[in-house]
């Protein structure tokens, strides 16, 4: 599949204080990212997530390295028009109506007047902002902005969707519902590209991930291979098992845990599973369930970052 950003080692260097010392915000970043797919950039606080989101919209210049969007380089003004962006913090007219701030968007994109009205009202559904419409920017909550936010993003109807942080300051409510908007742009062909520091929801929704790590890629793939564990582990609840086999369990389990007559136990690896299985059977107990687990997008993310890897790709 084409990819509609590639980054090949961009680097940006602030550089601050007197004697101008430089600070990289990002240090040789390769990424790739593949057309109509949702698309999860992570990373701790001060990774760089930002700063690759403002020079890919056009808003800041990087110090060195290419990137292109849509096919086109940076600083070509033609791939304006197709994108979409949200930025961390948006800041609107105080004191225009959302109704009348998605119309200004609207004149800034040259789209009939005709066509505006129609435009605006489905994008207020959309957001779940319809009883809004009429009520100022000043007055509205921080989820509710977030919200607003999403909506010009979206207003020229974009081939490729910037988000940095989408769901900041929602409620559940709020979160659940632009999780099925993402989707639904995915569904028209469309890629979206969000920053998030709120993992369950880059496990919900992505199609890939990739994590940064002091303005490097640490890792990059599809979701189920990243999560896939170096050794597989499982959860068995047992029951009927007599005190002299608990013993003999818990030599090859990770965790042991007796409530009332049943025992939940958590096994790494097969063989520990298959010498578990015996146990069971030779004290003539009964195996109730038994689930093949995964770890986490958390557990993963956390592991990543604490090593501190420089680099390669999963995937």
């Amino acid at each position: 599949m084409t990819s509609v950003i590639e980054i090949e080692g961009l680097r940006k260097t602030y550089r601050s204080g007197i004697r101008r010392k430089g600070i990289d915000a990002l240090n040789g970043l390769d990424l790739s990212v593949a057309g109509n797919e949702i698309f999860g950039f992570l990373g701790p606080n001060g990774a760089g997530k930002t700063t690759t989101l403002k020079i890919l919209v056009g808003l800041l210049f990087p110090s060195s390295g290419n990137a292109r969007v849509l096919g086109k380089p940076l600083r070509d003004l033609s791939v304006l028009s197709r994108i979409g962006f949200l930025p961390e913090s948006p800041h609107f007219y105080e004191y225009l109506t959302c109704k009348e701030l998605l119309d200004f968007y609207c004149r800034l994109f040259r789209i009939q007047k005709a066509e505006r009205s129609k435009r605006v009202d489905a994008l207020l559904l959309d957001v779940g902002l319809e009883n809004a419409a009429d009520l100022q920017v000043r007055k509205l909550s921080q989820g509710m902005r977030q919200r607003l936010g999403i909506a010009q993003a979206l207003i020229n109807d974009p081939e490729l969707i910037f988000l940095d942080e989408p769901m900041s300051g929602l409620d559940p409510v709020g979160r659940r519902k632009i999780r099925d908007m993402i989707h639904g742009l995915k569904s028209r062909g469309k890629t979206v590209f969000f920053s998030s520091h709120i993992l369950q929801d880059a496990e919900l929704l992505c199609d890939q991930v990739a994590i940064i790590r002091k303005g490097r890629l640490v890792t990059q793939g599809k979701l189920q291979d990243i999560l896939a564990p170096k050794q597989a582990s499982y959860e068995a609840v047992l029951t009927d098992i007599p005190d002299a086999a608990i013993e003999s369990l818990s030599r090859v389990s990770e965790s042991l845990d007796k409530r009332d007559d049943r025992l939940h136990l958590v096994i790494s690896g097969r063989d520990n599973l298959l010498a578990a299985q015996r146990i069971v059977v030779d004290s003539n107990g009964a195996i109730d369930s038994l689930a093949k687990t995964r770890g986490s997008l958390e557990d993963t993310f956390i592991e990543f970052i604490e090593q501190g890897l420089e680099g390669g790709k999963a995937g």
